[in-house]
């Protein structure tokens, strides 16, 4: 490997210069690249020559886009068998974000201050802080790739310092994102109360489930009568349903988990079973339909065919028009024909049912709840990390230090 200066004369004869670095790849193939300060060049070799050495160059010319890694990127994702809403957001991150500001950068190009300037046109364009931070992990992700195929040497997105900037990060969330509140995100007794009152038909289960055990609304989708055991009280979650319906494993260990169920939910469940909408399988000579027995297998919450529950349904025919007439609404600016507000469903997700669940396994048996310590709520909710519990639900669990139990740790102490 040898640094040589070259000057030259351009067409109004003036003379020009550069150095260049003559060296041999790790495939054999004579390599030129040309810097205009020598300073650069003697960089550029020192760090050439290692990696040379080690087997680990790719020279430019050698180096895909980003937009071309992202396409091989993509293709392992599919063929590694992601989940299609996983990949569908890969796709996303590449085609909306990653693609638009960098997609014609070479590999080899992408260094550490490349992905700081990135991060800025990031949040310049508009981008929010847990975004930008989606973005740079598919980012990471998609570099690692190209490493494996041997298009690029370093993943400047994993050697930039990821502690502080993470804590940088969570920080900027949490002042971005304020806490859940009662009655704000998390419905309060009462209008549970209300709601539980007005539930009916098809939809009382279902919604009972998810306020007394707290199931994700793709986990209500997916959940079978083989996993409802209703002598036990206890529902076991093992698959779920994605927003394409497909049915999957829940997408961490610990959504893999037993819930109890209170007797509102196990009598609610046992009507339902009585009551269930068994799929239509063919025809008899008088046209009259042939239904399927109740299988172990067959999906609790199925539509009339027997198929997965679509989301929108759930929530459109079920959980707004229950709140409507629990009459747990908010006004709108719109008007029904007499000039009166026409009032809407104050919580517009079934997460937030989700959301009260866990508040219920916090509050104190005083306060009407079941006062479980935090490892049990993140279990119960099948968090996978207690980190998550406490990032979401910490200022919810109760205090101890009140008025009445300081009082009574004094006496005890002091006698």
């Amino acid at each position: 490997m040898s640094i040589r200066k070259r000057t030259w004369e351009d067409k109004d004869g003036n003379e020009k210069s550069a150095w260049v670095v003559d060296y041999i790849d790790t495939k054999g193939k004579r390599r030129l690249k040309t810097f205009a300060k020598k300073k650069d060049a003697d960089s550029f070799s020192a760090t050439a020559k290692v990696e040379v050495r080690e087997g680990t160059h790719v020279a430019d010319s050698a180096s895909a886009t980003i937009k071309a890694a992202g396409a091989f990127w993509i293709a392992t994702a599919e063929a590694t068998g992601l989940e299609r809403s996983t990949v569908d957001q890969y796709r996303q991150h590449l085609n909306l974000h990653i693609g638009p500001l960098i997609g014609d950068t070479l590999l080899s190009k992408l260094t550490v201050p490349a992905i700081r300037d990135f991060e800025d046109k990031l949040r310049e364009t508009g981008r929010s802080t847990a975004m930008v931070r989606k973005v740079l992990v598919s980012l990471g992700s998609l570099l690692a790739d190209a490493q494996e195929r041997g298009l690029v040497v370093r993943n400047a997105v994993r050697e930039k310092s990821r502690a502080r900037q993470k804590g940088k990060n969570r920080r900027q969330e949490r002042r971005q994102k304020s806490r859940l509140k009662v009655g704000v995100d998390i419905p309060t007794r009462d209008e549970i109360k209300a709601i539980v009152g007005a539930l009916e038909g098809r939809w009382r289960p279902l919604v009972l489930t998810a306020i007394f055990a707290g199931l994700r609304a793709s986990e209500l989708r997916g959940l079978r009568w083989l996993d409802v055991d209703l002598d036990k009280r206890e529902i076991h979650i093992h698959q779920r349903a994605d927003r394409f319906n497909d049915i999957g494993r829940p997408k961490s260990e610990a959504g893999e988990r037993t819930v109890p169920i209170p007797p509102i939910v196990v009598n609610a469940l046992k009507e339902w079973q009585l009551a269930y909408s068994r799929p239509i399988i063919g025809r008899d000579d008088d046209n009259k339909p042939i239904r399927d027995d109740v299988k172990a297998a067959h999906l609790v919450f199925a539509n009339g065919s027997g198929n997965v529950e679509n989301l929108a349904n759930i929530i459109n025919r079920g959980l707004i028009p229950v709140q409507i007439k629990a009459g747990v609404t908010v006004e709108t600016e719109g008007v029904d024909e007499d000039g009166k507000p026409l009032p809407t469903a104050k919580y517009t997700g079934m997460h937030a049912l989700r959301h009260f669940y866990a508040s219920w396994c916090i509050n104190r048996s005083q306060d009407g709840g079941l006062g479980l310590p935090p490892k049990v709520v993140q279990e119960r909710l099948g968090h996978s990390s207690i980190v998550m519990t406490m990032d979401v639900y910490g200022h919810l669990f109760p205090r101890g230090d009140d008025a009445d139990e300081l009082a009574a740790a004094e006496r005890s102490l002091l006698g």
